[in-house]
């Protein structure tokens, strides 16, 4: 139901009783006409004003403006920045100055016997080695245990037991443990056949080979039956840095006992390198490489061989074990 509204009602009541109760006013002078008809409607506003506060009328009181909204700007949030990680960067290895500056320990049993020249200790000085560590212990087992045994990180060791027995028992232990740690090794030993079952044992079965059997050579030998094959001709430690010959047809300094055949046995990856036939690769072997490459076993003896065959032999030796020894992944 809608409200009706009295205000233009009032207003025109009130208007026409002020108006006649207004004297007329001449004609003649505007002004004063003037000013009466703004004092009437003057008193029309604050009748009505009045007529509607004792009628209960609500004024409408205009409201002030409402502010201008100004709005917040809309916030964008930052791309996230991106870590930025510095990897390190290694330059590549320089595998040759590495080997230069290796630590080396060496044992070589020659050094009772002055018509033997010490082929290690030889090649060794050879090779200019400098910046590490060369301990050459000569036949001194105490000595050789107690560098062994220090804290400075061997990356090769060389045991050149050529002459005595003497190299056996802990000693090996000793081998084991640098093998272990990604040491290079190259043992030279002609005894297998006293020892293979004693503390060598774990060595030659990491590495893959075996005691096959004793090699004897009578005094009154046939020089043919002790010449030496390479199995493989394109194997790094017959080509590089030196490429050797086998040796053959040999003026020997040692009789009886010429060395120990090598087998290949299963655990490692030990290749035959040389042996006494051309096509017998698993067996009658007398140079071995193994653990990738970071150990040579040879079990016949340098010094019945001639020393330009032997010694270029003994420096591929040294390059090969320790070029894959900077290369070994645990």
């Amino acid at each position: 139901m809608r409200k009706t509204s009295w205000l233009p009602v009032i207003f025109t009541l009130v208007f026409s009783a002020l108006a006649c109760g207004l004297p007329a006013a001449p004609v003649s002078d505007p002004g004063i006409g003037e000013t009466q008809v703004a004092l009437a409607v003057q008193q029309t506003s604050l009748a009505i004003q009045q007529t509607a506060i004792s009628g209960g009328a609500e004024l409408s009181t205009p409201l002030p403006p409402e502010p201008t909204y100004t709005p917040y700007p809309t916030y964008t949030p930052a791309p996230a920045e991106t870590a930025s990680i510095a990897l390190p960067t290694t330059a590549p290895l320089d595998i040759q100055e590495q080997i230069k500056s290796s630590n080396i320990l060496i044992f070589e049993d020659v050094a009772g016997y002055p018509s033997l020249l010490p082929v290690v200790d030889r090649t060794i000085n050879a090779m200019n080695f400098s910046g590490g560590k060369i301990m050459y212990t000569a036949d001194r087992l105490g000595d050789f245990k107690t560098q062994a045994n220090s804290s400075t990180k061997w990356d090769l060791i060389i045991v050149a037991s050529e002459v005595r027995t003497a190299f056996s028992g802990e000693m090996f232990e000793v081998m084991y443990d640098h093998i272990n740690n990604g040491g290079a090794v190259i043992l030279e030993v002609w005894y297998l056949d006293k020892v293979a079952n004693g503390k060598i044992a774990p060595i030659l079965s990491k590495c893959g080979v075996g005691f096959f059997r004793d090699w004897v050579r009578e005094y009154s030998y046939d020089p043919f039956k002790f010449s030496i094959y390479w199995l493989d001709q394109s194997h790094p430690l017959l080509t590089s840095p030196n490429t050797v010959l086998a040796p053959s047809y040999p003026n020997p300094e040692w009789f009886t006992d010429a060395g120990d055949l090598l087998e290949l046995s299963s655990g490692g990856d030990a290749v035959l390198v040389g042996g006494l036939y051309p096509n017998r690769k698993s067996d009658y072997g007398v140079l071995a490489s193994c653990l990738d490459g970071r150990m040579v076993i040879q079990t016949f003896s340098s010094h019945d061989y001639k020393w330009d065959i032997v010694q270029p032999l003994w420096e591929n030796y040294i390059i090969h074990t320790l070029t894959r020894h900077y290369e070994y992944i645990p």
